[in-house]
């Protein structure tokens, strides 16, 4: 018998009960557990979003209804009704529009929103984002020129929105800022200033497209990207399953660098000329 094979009998893997190895091996178990829920938390959020794709597409393809049979003054705009085309019959009301700023447009070009109450027929008040314009006034702090909408009666379409807060957007509702100026669209915040009763959420206005290309109406709305999160659980779950594998291949390439070191060792020995 070789002295390789011999030396794989005589306890060669004893030095997994090394400290080097000990430590390396609580690592490898910790590691499998980990990365399998991080596969399942990444399969998660593949489903949320595309259920919450699924939402759109629902909404996008649903036929135009009247704004006032989905939201009414107070109404929390839900992620059903979210994207849904609504239409409503009414007059803009260009006194009390503001813009909304710190918005971009499609080439991530910094301006403003506009935001103009139109008010419907029975006399309640719809938030209309008409769409974007360029911050190029002469400072920060002036109201923006704004191309005014339809004059008289007439009839939108948009895509049924919910309030903007800070906590779903990220944007501070800062203060003191120049007349005419806010930086969030919520219905709450513009029946106060108002002082009328504003249907819950707003729209982003889609029809009558305005004159001239401007303000540049907002485009869909994209989907996530949930195949990424689908591959990133694939990733995580084969990584789970290359720490096993890697950790036999470490101890058996160690396993059998020491089998030929020591059966190296035992040739050496025997060839050794015997002193006289």
């Amino acid at each position: 018998m070789h002295p390789t094979t011999e030396l794989y009998g005589r306890g060669v893997y004893r030095f997994l009960m090394s400290r080097q190895w000990v430590i390396l091996t609580l690592i490898a178990l910790l590691l499998i557990p980990t990365m399998i829920r991080l596969g399942i938390w990444q399969m998660h959020r593949y489903e949320e979003r595309t259920a919450r794709n699924q939402l759109v597409t629902d909404a996008l393809a649903a036929k135009p209804v009247p704004v006032e049979t989905l939201t009414e003054p107070g109404h929390t705009v839900t992620s059903a009704e979210r994207y849904r085309t609504v239409t409503a019959k009414g007059r803009f009301d260009t006194e009390d529009e503001v813009v909304v700023r710190r918005r971009t447009n499609a080439d991530d070009e910094v301006g403003y929103h506009v935001l103009t109450p139109f008010v419907l027929d029975d006399g309640k008040v719809l938030l209309v984002n008409r769409g974007w314009i360029p911050s190029d006034g002469p400072s920060q702090t002036a109201f923006p020129k704004v191309p005014a909408p339809p004059s008289g009666e007439v009839t939108v379409t948009g895509r049924l929105m919910p309030d903007e807060t800070t906590a779903a957007s990220g944007i501070k509702n800062l203060q003191g800022l120049p007349d005419r100026q806010i930086m969030l669209i919520n219905s709450g915040q513009e029946a106060r200033r108002l002082d009328a009763q504003v249907l819950g959420g707003y729209i982003a206005q889609t029809a009558p497209e305005p004159k001239g290309d401007t303000p540049e109406l907002l485009g869909n709305p994209g989907k996530e990207d949930a195949a990424l999160n689908y591959a990133y659980a694939v990733q995580w779950w084969l990584f789970s399953a290359a720490v096993p594998v890697g950790w036999v291949i470490l101890a058996r390439r160690e396993a059998r660098e020491r089998a030929q070191a020591a059966a190296a060792a035992t040739d050496s020995e025997e060839t050794e000329p015997a002193t006289v």
